[in-house]
């Protein structure tokens, strides 16, 4: 296994993160603990929760799918696993998620709470990565970080980072890092995929100046870009086809953002590009999201062992120039289909 650092930390992880926010939702305890153990006995030692999961959000499921990864992972050295989790974030971003009754800021009161919540149901003593699920648009990232910078000083975290955050959100607080002598963000976890390109746009360069790690979730785009809805009907058990029917707006609006004329036509091309490449557009899209220099591990999802075969063959495969050259052309003739 070919590991490498995030940021400037110690962590040393490998180019694929498992991630979990289905466990506890879309899969059950039984076949969570199978995807993990077949990550690990393949080399995977980076796993990836949140308070919040599993999805969609629901204050009854809040929770759980950190006490499915506690419990698997009492079964392993604890040691042998790079364990990253999230505080919730601020009411007064993109949504108001269902815990602590939707008054949810990233300040010392939540980031403490959530910490103490997240430790207990994860049943370890300290929490490798821990991110902020998102920016708080009210409290001060000053104030935030301070925060945060007790729970390196106190040992339960660390190091720290960020997710669905901006450029400006990135280099703001990467700033105030320095300014105040603060424990910095050493991750950004955005979007990012052969199906949404914008960390290219600005993000990438503030990561690659200041050493800072992607962690891009949604590679495959929420399994879009596996082709599964690109038949004559889509799979009805599939998670897009189950969010077009929820009766939340948001998660509707999910399914439009990852699921639309643009995205499909696009797929339709990495699929035919994926063929003469001989893998399958799975293995293709896991790749390309791995091989740039500003990633440090690409975070895959699950919800069947089966599933994984085609992502973890991207472990063995070097996309060529004229593999890369290919999508590029795809992404020319189709800009930002996910908007």
């Amino acid at each position: 296994m070919n590991y490498r650092y995030i940021g400037k930390t110690g962590l040393r992880v490998s180019p694929l993160c498992m991630g979990t926010m289905t466990f506890g939702s879309f899969c059950d305890k039984k076949t969570s603990f199978a995807i993990m153990d077949k990550v690990y006995e393949r080399g995977i030692n980076f796993f990836d929760t949140a308070e919040l999961y599993p999805v969609p959000p629901r204050s009854d499921w809040a929770g759980v799918t950190e006490e499915i990864v506690g419990e698997w992972m009492q079964t392993k050295p604890r040691d042998s696993i790079i364990l990253a989790t999230k505080v919730a974030g601020a009411a007064s971003g993109w949504f108001v998620p269902p815990i602590r009754h939707g008054m949810t800021a990233i300040d010392r009161f939540h980031i403490e709470r959530a910490v103490e919540g997240s430790l207990r149901r994860l049943k370890t003593d300290y929490i490798d990565l821990y991110q902020m699920h998102w920016p708080d648009t009210v409290v001060p990232i000053e104030e935030s970080l301070r925060a945060f910078d007790r729970l390196v000083q106190s040992g339960k975290v660390r190091y720290i980072g960020t997710s669905n955050d901006t450029a400006y959100g990135l280099t703001k607080a990467n700033e105030a890092s320095r300014y105040l002598g603060l424990a910095r963000f050493e991750s950004i976890q955005n979007n990012f995929s052969l199906l949404n390109r914008r960390f290219m746009d600005e993000l990438a360069t503030v990561c690659r100046k200041e050493s800072i790690s992607l962690l891009p979730y949604a590679p495959l785009a929420g399994g879009v870009l596996t082709g599964k809805y690109n038949g004559e009907f889509f799979p009805p058990e599939a998670r897009f086809t189950r969010y077009m029917d929820d009766k939340n707006p948001r998660v509707r609006a999910q399914a439009s953002k990852y699921l639309n004329e643009k995205t499909l036509k696009a797929t339709e091309r990495y699929m035919k590009i994926a063929k003469m490449a001989g893998m399958s557009v799975t293995t293709l899209a896991t790749a390309w999201s791995m091989q740039h220099d500003f990633v440090a591990s690409s975070i895959i999802g699950a919800t069947s062992v089966e599933q994984l075969d085609d992502t973890l063959a991207a472990l063995d495969v070097t996309l060529d120039d004229e593999v890369l050259k290919a999508c590029d052309e795809v992404h020319e003739e189709i800009l930002y289909p996910m908007g």
